[in-house]
């Protein structure tokens, strides 16, 4: 998205541009004490996270930013949207910046990108206390899915005109409305608008098509059995787009992991109830000595 739309976005007093490392970021910064880190998933910004990052801002320093080719960060190199090279991207621009992360948040694939990001070689420094997944998009597509749909996304993102058909055709308001509410969630008239502007705007469309053609996710699976910090999820029960059981498989799993519930909330679980959301955040933290 250009950056002349900026002032129209959610908590824009805290936005800033950083020139580098790799992409032109946009970050969201607020607040003293435990730094943490806020990473939205594929197709989102950090417009997600506009109440949960002020409810957390109370206690900590908190840290919020766009994935490289979504809202308003710039790609730098195309070739740079998997999840290895996102994780390492963005653990470079913590030490340029001098962020040393004490908990990770990450929804849906952002959970992945914070799992990834964790490992202690990338940010120079032992593993973050704490990783929490929301609704953690921690499963490969099964069957016949799995074959097809990495074919199909980088075939789609190497056309020129993809984006721009997508964009069109898909930022119709009933469009984005239906397409939120199959996700489980239902968001007011504001959350809906967010949206459909972020889906409106060819850049992000670009960006988030070649995340997912770049998506490799077999590697960090293999590794979450030796993940060695500790791990919390905290699920909507009523997610129809990461089913539940996702987080409870990927729980079992991880050693010293735990999984909470928000009951009547789906997809967008921590856009439908931060304030619920930030109090389970705040309880996890205070159990860890950081």
């Amino acid at each position: 998205m250009h950056w002349n739309k900026i002032a129209d976005w959610p908590n824009a007093s805290l936005s800033r541009r950083i020139n580098g490392p790799i992409h032109r970021w946009h970050v969201q910064e607020v607040g003293v004490g435990k730094t943490v880190l806020l990473l939205h998933g594929a197709g989102g910004s950090t417009h997600s996270f506009r109440d949960l990052l002020l409810q957390l801002s109370t206690q900590y320093h908190v840290i919020a930013l766009d994935l490289p080719g979504h809202g308003f960060t710039q790609l730098g190199a195309r070739h740079r949207s998997g999840l290895d090279l996102m994780a390492k991207d963005i653990a470079a621009l913590c030490i340029q910046e001098g962020w040393a992360p004490d908990v990770i948040v990450g929804h849906s694939a952002g959970a992945a990108v914070a799992f990834q990001l964790a490992a202690p070689d990338l940010l120079q420094r032992e593993y973050p206390h704490i990783v929490i997944g929301i609704n953690a998009a921690l499963s490969e597509f099964k069957g016949i899915a799995g074959l097809l749909f990495p074919t199909m996304a980088k075939t789609l993102a190497a056309l020129p005109f993809t984006a721009r058909l997508f964009s069109g055709a898909s930022s119709n308001p009933a469009r984005v409305e239906a397409l939120i509410n199959s996700t489980g969630s239902i968001l007011n008239a504001q959350g809906l608008e967010l949206y459909r502007k972020l889906i409106a705007d060819q850049n992000h469309v670009d960006g988030a098509l070649l995340m997912m053609a770049q998506w490799q996710l077999r590697p960090l699976l293999n590794q979450l059995p030796k993940h060695k910090g500790d791990a919390y999820f905290i699920v909507g029960d009523r997610d129809r787009t990461v089913l539940p059981h996702v987080s409870e498989d990927a729980a079992e799993i991880i050693p010293n992991a735990k999984v909470h519930y928000i009951l009547g909330s789906g997809h967008l679980a921590h856009e439908e109830q931060p304030i619920d959301v930030a109090s389970i955040i705040h309880s996890i933290i205070a159990k860890q000595p950081i």
